[in-house]
Order: C-alpha cells, then structure tokens, then sequence
C-alpha cells in the first residue's frame, strides 16, 4: 500500500463528515478530522500523501499494526464462512477466541464473556460483582479511565466524567499511587505504596466494607498517565479485597495483550484479580471486541442462576477470527517479546536521553511499548505545561507541541499536559528510532514555554 495524492477523493471523504459524523468527546463545529486514506504496519496516511508515524497505535489498540495480511485474511474467510450468528450458539471462531484468551489469563481466570469494547467490558465486570456479593458500591481511582458507558463513566476519574456524573452509581472514588504527583506527600516508592494502601482502607472503613461489592483499577492507569503502581501496592489491594470480601477487578482495556511487554499487566506484579476485563488488543481493533474473563468463584454464582446480561454481537464471528490470528500472529511473530525488548533496549534510553537536553520533560515513565512524557513548565516545581482539563489558549504549549510533530510525520497521543509513546507492539527498531527524532524537534516547542 504506498500513499498518494487524490485531493478530490479527499475532499469529498472530509465534507461527507463534516456533513454527517457526530463525532465523540468534541465541540463538533471546533475540529477538523484528517482524512485518512490507507494504513500499513506503524504507518497512515492521508489523500495528500502525507504519511504519519503512529505513535498512539490508533486509540492504543493498533497492537499488530494495521492491515496485518494473516488477521485480514482470517477476517475474509470468516465472512465467507460464517459471517454472523447469534451469541446462544457454539461457534468455532468465538470458542477458540476464548480458549486462546483463557489460556493467557492468569489463575483459574477462564470463563470469557464476550462485548463489543471495553466500556461494556466493565459494566459487565461490575454487574457480575455486584450480583456475586449482593453489595453495591465500586470504589475506583482518580487518574483513571473505564469507558464511556453509564456505569464506566462514573468508574471513571477524568474530567470526562463531570458531565455525566449523576452522584447515584453507587462509585466512590479514591486515590491510587503516584509517586511524582503524589496526594500522600511520600519520598519514596515504599511511602507512597504504604500511605495509597492506608488511605484505601480508610476509604473502605468510611464507606462500610460490607457495602462495597468490587474495587476496580487499571492494573497500569492508561489515558491518566501511565502510572506504574508502585511495588506491593497490587498485591496490597488483593489482601484488602480478600479481608473484607471484596471482588477485585483489574481493567487490562489497553494495558492488556502485549502492550506492557507482557500479556497481561498483572503478571508484572504477580497479582491474580477476580474479573479482569480486556479489548483493545485483543484483535487490534479491528473489529469491535470486548470482554471478562472470569474466576471459578465468581462464574460458579451463575451455573445455576441465570446471567442477567446480553449483547446481541457478543463474540461477533467476525471480531472472534480476528481475535484467534492476532493471539496466533502475537506468538509466531514474538511480538510480546519485541514490545519489552524494543521498550528495554531503544524507547526507554531513548526517553532518558531526550530528558537530558529538553527541560520540559519532568518525568519519564513505562514500560513495554507504554510510556508516558510529564510535560512541565519547571522541574523543580512540576508544575505542569499546561492547567488541568486545559482547552483554548491555555492549552497552546501542547498544541504547538503536537503541531510540531504531525509536521515532522509522527502522530502523538496527547492528554493534558503529557505525550504518551504507545507505538504498535510490533513497532521496529528504526521506526521507534524515527519516532523519537520526530519528538526530539517538536519538544523544543514545548521548551519554550518552561521557565529553564
């Protein structure tokens, strides 16, 4: 696929949109969407010939890169095959999906229930926790994102909660470990672990524990900014769960499928959640797919007693065959392996070496092809580049800093005031090299704002 120039084609694609989409998370007559002609690999391009890096893996699901010929061809046959049925029946695309899934979870996680994307993936984990214990408060973290869904957008601890925010769901919101930014006023990493689990428990106490039917986290908050919790502090919140009954749910959304070098995020802290919800990479987006994979205990609560849940493309046959080739192309190809090697040995020397010469880098964090760029205006202070939630003129250091880079061809995930690096998995050694030259130039445009 090699990019190249139909202005009229692109045109028409841009005014059709700008006719009809009503696109998410926007003022609609303030954006202005690029038309996006092809994909191949790490790269997309639009009718002008202009092609772009990407660098934030679509919405951080482009886990194999686009247009992978084995998941595309799955895909074709499937439709000749079968190209649709209903979610009540045995179908071989959405049985070995889930066979394949199950034997990548961890612990007896080996039940999978099917949605079309994370956020029903959650609602699903909460209304499973709820039922299992017959409780109704969830308490979730600040500095998260769950989805956008009812339930998931109250779970949720961004400014893109306000709006929904009815104050009935039943979530209480506390907050999770972070270091650099830190609510507890801790040092050091031990610190922060402590007083976070302290604070979680007191949280718990003011609540009633024999209220509280799951704690959800991000096993690595994503959107939020890529926060590592700290050692123990997982592990912490499963001893809590287990003291008081608790169901805990690990939201792998983007975290999950190879994106931290590992399968799943949890194997880096050896923690086995009760539910543990997943999209994203599972087939590289490309075909909506969600889902829960859940423990013995909790899927023995509906052996005999029915699921009062539904969705009528759960484990579409389609989004099923897309799965089963990328868990296949994901192990022939060693793509969870190339993410921590690629991570290890050239993005995060890299990082290192791009906070030595621009000062507006306050701190660098991740791991895998999942990393983050705290953007700041004095390091010595932290104060960030840009206000919370900041739109307009008070978020012109970011926007000249993505200017930068889709200028130079590299497409950024941006969110306040940092920059996350989530290229695909498989990302190469040249292309993650080539991103980071790109990001090299475009923050000094983010330099010019600091007080260095």
């Amino acid at each position: 696929m090699t990019p190249h120039v139909d202005s009229q084609a692109g045109a028409a694609v841009k005014a059709a949109d700008r006719a009809h989409v009503f696109h998410s998370w926007s003022a609609q007559g303030l954006i202005d969407p690029l038309a996006v002609a092809g994909a191949e690999g790490s790269y997309f391009w639009d009718y002008e010939g202009n092609r772009y890096l990407d660098f934030a893996s679509g919405l951080v699901f482009t886990n194999i890169g686009y247009q992978h010929p084995k998941v595309v061809a799955a895909i074709q046959e499937q439709a000749a095959t079968l190209s649709t049925f209903a979610p009540a029946f045995a179908v071989e695309a959405r049985s070995e999906a889930a066979r394949l899934i199950a034997e990548r979870t961890p612990g007896d996680l080996d039940k999978i229930f099917f949605t079309n994307g994370g956020a029903e993936a959650v609602e699903n984990a909460v209304r499973m926790a709820r039922l299992h214990t017959g409780r109704h408060k969830v308490l979730a973290a600040y500095r998260s994102y769950h989805g956008g869904t009812t339930t998931a957008i109250n779970l949720t601890g961004d400014p893109r909660r306000w709006a929904s925010d009815n104050g009935t769901s039943g979530t209480v919101h506390f907050w999770g470990p972070f270091l650099y930014r830190s609510p507890f006023y801790a040092e050091t990493e031990a610190q922060e672990c402590a007083r976070a689990l302290q604070h979680l428990e007191d949280t718990i106490a003011f609540e009633g524990p024999a209220a509280i039917a799951a704690i959800v986290l991000e096993t690595i908050p994503g959107t939020a900014g890529i926060m590592t919790p700290p050692p123990g502090y997982l592990a912490g919140v499963r001893e809590i769960c287990d003291r008081y009954g608790i169901v805990f749910v690990l939201d792998e959304v983007m975290a999950g499928f190879g994106r931290t070098g590992k399968w799943f995020a949890s194997e880096h802290f050896d923690v086995v959640p009760d539910l543990m919800t997943f999209a994203k990479g599972v087939n590289s987006g490309y075909v909506p797919l969600g889902g829960v994979a859940i423990s013995a205990e909790i899927a023995e609560t509906f052996d005999k007693r029915p699921y009062p849940g539904g969705l009528t493309y759960s484990g579409h046959p389609l989004a099923c065959a897309a799965a089963v080739a990328t868990l296949r192309v994901m192990e022939e190809e060693g793509v969870v392996e190339n993410a921590a090697r690629i991570g290890e040995t050239v993005i995060a020397p890299g990082l290192r070496e791009l906070a030595e010469r621009h000062p507006s880098i306050g701190e660098i964090r991740g791991t895998g092809m999942f990393w983050a760029l705290d953007l700041v205006k004095d390091r010595e202070t932290r104060e960030p580049l840009v206000p919370y939630n900041a739109t307009g003129e008070a978020n012109a250091p970011m926007a000249a800093f993505g200017a930068a880079c889709k200028k130079n061809g590299l497409w950024p995930f941006i969110n306040m005031n940092r920059t996350h690096v989530v290229p695909p998995c498989n990302v190469t050694e040249a292309e993650a090299k080539e991103g980071l030259a790109v990001l090299d130039t475009a923050l000094s445009a983010a330099d010019e704002h600091t007080t260095a």
